[in-house]
């Protein structure tokens, strides 16, 4: 299967939603009590902007969108930090039929190459505690724990 990575453009909007409700479906199933269904993820509005920033790419295969990759370029500075920049993941999600066929992995590749380039000094992400699938993926391509989200109900 030939990938390719680029930056998302406005006419990928209808595409773009069906893959993030594929993956907010799967946040409802595993904690309603948290997420809940929107058929209004983005509002396509918000979309073009989000566009114009250069910071939302999508995976193609076939003139089809596989796959979605939001990040931010974060610059962490404190007196209790080393000071560093960062590519931080926000949104990294593949479309249903094309999981497990190595999409993610091409993602990965295309963040390490804006690494270099940018001479940043690291690529972190979060990761929902019930998808094991995405976290063995995560492993795989040599990420490691840095912290532990936890949180107290009721």
């Amino acid at each position: 299967m030939d990938i390719q990575i680029r930056l998302a453009e406005k006419t990928d909007y209808e595409s773009v939603i069906k893959i993030m409700s594929q993956v907010q479906d799967m946040h409802v199933e595993w904690r309603p009590d948290i997420y809940r269904h929107n058929e209004n993820l983005i509002p396509e509005d918000i979309f073009e902007k989000i566009v114009e920033n250069d910071t939302f790419y999508v995976a193609e295969s076939d003139s089809s969108v596989v796959g979605v990759l939001e990040i931010v370029y974060r610059h962490v500075e404190s007196p209790s930090h080393v000071t560093r920049d960062v590519i931080f993941i926000d949104t990294m999600a593949i479309d249903e039929n094309y999981r497990g066929m190595g999409i993610g992995h091409k993602m990965f590749d295309f963040l390490k190459q804006i690494k270099v380039e940018k001479n940043l000094d690291g690529i972190e992400l979060q990761v929902n505690a019930k998808n094991h699938a995405a976290y063995e993926m995560y492993k795989k391509c040599g990420f490691t724990e840095k912290s532990i989200n936890m949180e107290l109900l009721d």
